[in-house]
């Protein structure tokens, strides 16, 4: 390249053009390997992350792309860089070039692989054969060697390869974003994680919250000390086992923001298994914390980046992009698909993982199926890049063995003191199990109680339930409601119950997770252990009521039972019977062990071990043939948007054209989730006019009943949406 400062220079090789700027590519090769290498710096791969920023964007120097620079063609401008890598190699640098843009590519099969296959073999013998545009080099790279811990095995490897790549994407963008801009992007400005501790420590003093109460107060204050206390340990892998009503959200928080500070650590990732409760933990953190500090990640989060929207909106709708921001909030499925994406947008934020403290909320609900690689991917990340893991739940889940196949000789640390005792110190419910309830003698029972919520296992058998009921002071509630319907009718139940006005629940799961509600009495359809405990928390929830008169009534339903409920009702059944007490820990633990049992070995439905430690068909490190195959939630299914309340002037704006992020995020609060047969039936009938290939309007309102929510042919296993 010539030298910009050279008055015989002819010819520059630019990066970017911005009006009348231009970026030469050594300057953005520059400043992306000083971003790259700071970031790989939390997981100790400074060098690495510096020759792969160095490497990106060598095709820019070439004729081909200086055109394309000009309005000319696409060019491969990726490769050159990976075969530069290549030589040295340094076949894990030379996939995160490869794909920078377009994606991790399945590194393939050396020897067979030719020059048309799109895998990073495939690209690199293209390279070799003079198929890519004629470029120079900038600058000459510096060898470097895989990172430390590099070579342990394929499954580890990958890991490496995907948060390498994640600090290469973030940092391209971010140096691309501060040139286009020409420095006018803002970003960060949060408060540091010191600061928030003392804002919670505050936020204890001026609630009271240390102030000694009753039994409850005491057993939460005893356990957020002991957690604020153990903050001092060093990093690793901890379980935090709560009874349900046992203050485990801020008592998290607290060990978090103390072991954060005491390591030097970046930031607190909470992850939720349901966007169902999502909101109501970000918001408790954002009260303690400030707005700015907070970032609430899901489908569902709306930050306005327009004209109205404010600076806080602005920098959270960017540290979205990155998890630039000192605590996030998300959900189980951004997390692990993210951990296991080849995409560009996707892998962007994980980087920020490393160096963090990562909470996983009611653990217990990570999904069976997908078992394994959820495991493994908590426990490279403990064990590789920094991190510190905490389980969190009140029915803590049986994984030591599989935590121990990823990361051998991990320790498991228990936050809470005592745990045996404090279940039976912060015993609020007893429980009693009835049998066999059909719908007219379970609507009976509920009709008896002037305060009572009923839980049960499908949508169908809720809507039953509830129109047996009497009309004044019911209600109903399940996902065939839209997000703002819910949240306005758990409002008025919330009033209605401290005011002491008669207030009838029947519900679906998505009731039982976290939902801040308290009823003195609960029926619960049989399930798996984990959700009647869950069940449990929503009787007494505040301890005001003595145990044996706040009764859980278990019940079994005459209706089919849902097939995904199966090996979990099994296992429930056989560690409930001769009256063994729910509640106690050792039964939890039995209940896991028997569920395993019943489950069998196919912990890994998309097989993502088996596809990175053996390959796929000869194709090694398959990236993104895992990533199209690996989700969380598998029932493929279609959102159908409710022209109700403010979703009818959103919807207007939709019709008019307009497609944006914000647009669409406020308009899942109108959204209720269907699956293919339901949303086929309701196109085949006219209902909907189509968006696009997963979204759809209701155009019949009469569908959408204000008590139930939308009405469809349903099955019995719709009540899986939670």
């Amino acid at each position: 390249m010539q030298d910009p400062q050279n008055d015989q220079a002819t010819e520059f090789y630019y990066a970017h053009i911005a009006d009348e700027r231009h970026q030469t590519v050594e300057s953005h090769l520059a400043g992306t390997a000083a971003l790259c290498s700071s970031f790989s710096k939390a997981f100790d791969a400074e060098s690495q992350g510096k020759l792969i920023g160095l490497a990106h964007d060598i095709g820019k120097c070439s004729k081909a792309f200086q055109k394309r620079l000009q309005g000319g063609h696409i060019v491969d401008h990726a490769t050159a860089g990976a075969w530069e890598c290549a030589k040295q190699d340094a076949f894990w640098a030379a996939a995160c070039v490869a794909g920078h843009h377009g994606g991790l590519p399945d590194f393939g099969n050396p020897v067979i692989d030719t020059q048309d296959n799109p895998t990073l073999f495939g690209r690199l013998r293209k390279a070799a054969s003079g198929g890519i545009p004629e470029y120079e080099m900038p600058l000459l790279l510096p060898h470097t060697k895989a990172p430390h811990g590099y070579g342990t095995d394929c499954l580890t490897d990958s890991f490496f390869i995907r948060m390498l790549y994640s600090c290469l994407v973030d940092a391209d963008y971010l140096d691309t974003e501060q040139f286009m801009t020409d420095g006018m992007t803002e970003r960060g400005t949060c408060d540091p994680l010191p600061m928030l501790l003392d804002k919670l420590e505050q936020t204890i003093a001026d609630k009271g919250w240390d102030v000694p109460g009753n039994a409850l107060c005491r057993r939460r204050n005893e356990i957020r000390n002991a957690c604020m206390s153990s903050g001092k340990s060093e990093k690793g892998l901890f379980t935090l086992t709560v009874p349900t009503g046992g203050g485990k959200t801020v008592s998290s928080m607290a060990f978090a923001l103390s072991h954060a500070v005491k390591h030097g650590m970046d930031r607190i990732i909470y992850v939720i298994p349901y966007t169902s409760i999502i909101e109501q933990t970000a918001e408790v953190f954002r009260e303690i914390f400030g707005e700015n500090n907070v970032l609430e990640h899901h489908f569902n989060a709306v930050y306005e980046v327009g004209e109205n929207g404010d600076l806080t909106q602005y920098r959270l709708a960017k540290a979205t992009e990155n998890w630039d921001a000192p605590i996030i909030v998300t959900t189980a499925v951004q997390f692990f698909e993210s951990v296991y994406s080849n995409r560009p947008s996707k892998c962007r934020k994980l980087h920020s993982i490393a160096n963090s403290v990562v909470i996983f909320d009611e653990a217990q609900m990570l999904p069976t199926e997908h078992l394994r690689p959820c495991v493994a991917a908590i426990a490279k990340l403990v064990k590789h890049f920094g991190v510190s893991a905490v389980l969190c739940t009140a029915t803590q889940p049986v994984l030591a063995d599989l935590i121990h196949q990823y990361a051998p000789g991990a320790v498991l640390t228990e936050l809470c003191p005592d745990v045996t005792a404090l279940f039976t110190q912060l015993r609020r419910v007893a429980f009693s199990n009835v049998g066999v309830l059909d719908a007219d003698a379970l609507a009976g029972k509920l009709s008896a109680l002037p305060q009572v919520l009923c839980i049960v296992n499908s949508r169908k058998a809720a809507q039953t339930v509830y129109g047996k009921l009497p009309k004044v002071g019911c209600y109903h509630l399940s996902t065939l409601m839209y997000p703002a319907h819910r949240r306005a009718v758990l409002d008025e139940i919330r009033k209605r119950l401290k005011n002491g006005l008669p207030c009838r629940v029947v519900s679906t799961s998505l009731i039982e997770a976290g939902v801040d509600v308290d009823f003195p009495a609960v029926f619960r359809e049989m399930a798996g252990l984990d959700s009647i405990l869950q069940a449990a928390g929503r009787c007494n929830r505040e301890g005001k009521r003595k145990p044996n008169e706040s009764i859980v009534t278990v019940f079994e339903g005459v209706s089919t039972i849902p097939q995904m409920l199966k090996v979990n009702i099994g296992a429930a059944k056989e560690v409930l019977i001769n009256g063994a007490d729910p509640s106690d820990p050792s039964t939890v633990e039995r209940y896991f062990r028997a569920y395993r049992s019943l489950a069998g070995t196919k912990l890994d439905k998309a097989e993502v071990i088996s596809a990175f430690v053996n390959g796929i068909s000869g194709c090694l490190l398959p990236f993104r043939t895992v990533a199209e195959r690996f989700h969380l939630i598998g029932n493929e299914t279609y959102t159908v948007y409710i022209p109700d309340g403010e979703g009818r002037e959103l919807i207007r704006r939709l019709r008019t054209g307009e497609r944006s992020r914000n647009l669409f995020r406020r308009l899942g609060q109108y959204g209720v989730s269907v699956y293919d047969k339901q949303y086929q039936a309701l196109m085949g009938g006219g209902k909907l006019e189509i968006i696009d290939e997963g979204s759809a309007i209701l155009l019949d309102q009469s569908l959408y009943v204000p008590n139930i929510g939308l009405s469809i042919t349903d099955n019995e296993d719709s009540g899986l949406f939670v």
